[in-house]
């Protein structure tokens, strides 16, 4: 059974262990939107869910922002004995032997890992014949114990508390856009003709993001943020905000290590100047402390470390 605080059990019915299950998926994605998907609910009914959990426990799980939902102290405190609860059952149940035997399972965010991993992964196999890779991609809330994680490989703001933290590398940012979008609202000549166009958003950007953090960045850095147009598309993904860029749908925060490739052939351009470092925001190799890395793990860590020098 699950080993909640007493006074939380004694709160607690039979009729609210679904709920449970709903407040676990919307936690672990952040999202009532993407719960309501996986559940196959609306996120109106993802919300009522909540609300009737909240009035049961009589504790507030979620804070409510304008675009985003973030969990309480509480609700932290609630969804780790949830998963690590979920994350024993799973391992009690699950048949010995299950998986991939002897594979290192690498989490990656889906945009470093399309646009930069994976060109790189011949190289690997080349240089380590013998690491068995599980790569694994998503947007969800690091959970290393549940998905038996070795490494994550993730864009953030800043290092993730409570993990080991390994740098792997830098970023810079620029708007891009296809010549022909550039051109179209003359952005080259212009800089302030950005306010006719529609901004591409990464809505993902790093975990608690805003939807348009990124773009409000850079503007901030370029003294351009009373521009910024209130027409937009927003995608869950770097990568697919600089496709819907080279389709020629507007323009898209770059990251220099995805997109270059794009700039160098010409199919993207940099209307607004040359790619400006992030600071913070960069690309993270992380693990849960205390543990001892596998050899291949470490083998991997290593050669993810020698890519850095060729973005």
């Amino acid at each position: 059974m699950l080993n909640l605080p007493p006074l939380l059990a004694a709160r607690l019915d039979n009729s609210q262990f679904g709920n449970l299950h709903t407040f676990l998926v919307a936690a672990r994605h952040l999202s009532f939107a993407l719960a309501a998907e996986e559940l196959c609910l609306t996120p109106s009914a993802i919300s009522h869910r909540i609300a009737r959990l909240e009035q049961a426990l009589s504790l507030r799980l979620f804070e409510r922002l304008t675009r985003r939902i973030r969990l309480t102290a509480e609700g932290e405190r609630i969804y780790a004995i949830l998963r690590d609860t979920v994350a024993a059952l799973d391992d009690a149940l699950r048949p010995h032997g299950a998986g991939v035997a002897g594979a290192v399972v690498l989490y990656a965010h889906p945009s470093i890992a399309s646009d930069w991993l994976v060109p790189r992964l011949a190289d690997l196999h080349q240089r380590y014949p013998e690491i068995a890779l599980d790569l694994r991609v998503g947007n969800e809330r690091l959970d290393f114990r549940s998905h038996n994680i070795d490494l994550a490989l993730v864009y953030a703001s800043g290092e993730y508390p409570g993990l080991v933290n390994r740098r792997l590398m830098d970023e810079a940012v620029t708007p891009v856009c296809s010549p022909r979008y550039a051109e179209q609202f003359a952005l080259f000549e212009d800089p302030r003709n950005l306010r006719h166009c529609t901004l591409l958003h990464d809505a993902l950007a790093w975990e608690h993001a805003a939807f348009d953090a990124e773009w409000r960045a850079w503007a901030r850095t370029a003294g351009l943020e009373d521009v910024l147009p209130a027409r937009r598309m927003t995608f869950d993904r770097s990568d697919l905000c600089a496709g819907a860029a080279l389709g020629h749908v507007g323009v898209a925060i770059g990251r220099r290590r995805l997109v270059r490739r794009h700039v160098d052939t010409g199919l993207l351009v940099t209307p607004f100047g040359d790619f400006g470092e992030t600071g913070e925001r960069a690309y993270y190799l992380v693990y849960p402390p205390g543990r001892t890395l596998s050899a291949q793990a470490t083998c991997l860590q290593d050669w993810l470390c020698g890519q850095v020098p060729a973005p």
